[in-house]
């Protein structure tokens, strides 16, 4: 008789190569590891070699970069999408992808199971089991670090014992996830929010003290709300990105320091860098502010902030999160010109913009010659504006009722 299969979305660190023989072990299930390729600096092959080595039957790396960046970055962009106005959702808009793909591997692979290395303490355990369910809930999700009770030294032990490669022993005091979207940092002196992240706990950006001391200018442009050439060339999404992360890295831009509310309930001081998305981000709404008119504005806000939230909860894949993002889709139109972005010691400052379906017109903003604004109109506008106010200011304060007295009913 076959062994069950059981798909795991494996990173090559400690928690998912002990979770291998665990699996093996523990459901006798056959493992096929699947990794997924969206921007970690990592060597791939050599990941994929070691989960063979860990016990996989097999081993699968995917190229989605592109994928990454055109079906899930790009709609998070263009609805300005930051989880309470701050984090730029860099984990948690990778984790729906690789659950696709996990996904796509276990029907291909005829498996049961799909399996994950994330606690039962964060986010990402309910953003893999909830994008699984979303696709096919006919798949059970196993996710060991939950059923285990191993601490990081057991799980040392555990995998010289089954024979996992382990490359050292010494424990990093940080806990890192990397994806083109940005960098988090966690864990270690971190988990003291009174204290400032110590400089080690940063790669992709020089510390704003060091960084140059002339400021750097990048434009990007746009084309109906899609980032398509960074001073002035072109390049697919998945590699603007990348430029825009080293330009702004160079120059301190995209470090956060957030006190973040997890889903499960827990307050988590969390570090993340994310220079691209920063810029970004800050060059998309400054055009949209340029071509958007008000009341539109004003709604997209409340979608953005409702999508942001949907992303960090793990409903990527629902019936709400497709509604919104056609509604986001529809706001893109006219989304289109160029942004000039200021890097300067840490920060990332819009300093001009242009679009050929601007709505600010110089000849009726201008308070030089040239004005074409009506201003005898104005008095009329106000009247009829501020009517509602006035019917209400004239009919004056009601007098105050006497209070009613109570019975005291203790007697």
């Amino acid at each position: 008789m076959s062994k069950p299969k059981v798909v795991l979305a494996y990173s090559g660190g400690l928690d998912t190569s002990v979770a291998i023989p665990w699996l093996r072990e523990n459901k006798r299930a056959d493992v096929i590891a699947v990794t997924v390729d969206v921007g970690q600096p990592v060597d791939l092959e050599r990941v994929r070699q070691k989960a063979l080595a860990s016990g996989a039957v097999r081993a699968y790396v995917a190229d989605a970069r592109q994928e990454f960046a055109e079906e899930f970055l790009l709609p998070a962009l263009q609805a300005n999408a930051l989880y309470e106005g701050v984090y730029p959702l860099s984990t948690a808009l990778a984790r729906p992808l690789i659950a696709r793909h996990l996904v796509d591997v276990a029907r291909q692979e005829h498996a049961v199971f799909v399996a994950h290395g994330c606690t039962g303490k964060g986010n990402d355990q309910v953003r893999f089991d909830l994008s699984t369910t979303g696709l096919a809930p006919e798949l059970e999700v196993i996710a060991p670090a939950r059923e285990w009770s191993m601490t990081r030294e057991d799980e040392i032990v555990y995998a010289q014992q089954h024979g996992v490669p382990v490359e050292a022993t010494k424990s990093s005091p940080y806990s890192v996830d990397e994806n083109l979207w940005g960098r988090s940092v966690e864990c270690g002196i971190l988990e003291d929010p009174a204290v400032e992240p110590p400089e080690e706990a940063f790669a992709w950006t020089t510390s704003p003290q060091e960084a140059p001391f002339e400021p750097e200018y990048v434009r990007v442009t746009f084309d109906q709300g899609i980032p398509t050439a960074l001073n002035d060339r072109r390049a697919p999404l998945h590699e603007l990105i990348d430029q825009v992360n080293r330009a702004a890295g160079a120059h301190g831009v995209g470090r956060i320091d957030h006190l973040e509310s997890r889903v499960v309930g827990i307050k988590s001081r969390e570090v993340y860098e994310c220079p691209a998305a920063t810029v970004l981000l800050a060059a998309h709404q400054a055009l949209e502010a340029l071509v958007l008119p008000r009341d539109l504005l004003d709604f997209k806000r409340t979608v953005e902030q409702r999508y942001a939230q949907m992303v960090f909860d793990g409903l990527w894949f629902t019936p709400l999160k497709s509604a919104l993002d056609a509604f986001v889709r529809s706001t893109q139109e006219r989304v289109t010109g160029e942004v000039a972005v200021k890097l300067y010691k840490g920060s990332a400052r819009v300093t001009g913009r242009h679009s050929p379906y601007a709505l600010y017109q110089a000849q009726l903003a201008t308070y030089s010659s040239g004005d074409r604004y009506r201003r005898q109109m104005a008095e009329g506008f106000i009247y009829v504006w501020g009517l509602p106010a006035r019917t209400w200011a004239a009919l004056g304060v009601p007098p105050r009722r006497a209070a009613t007295p109570t019975t005291d009913r203790t007697a």
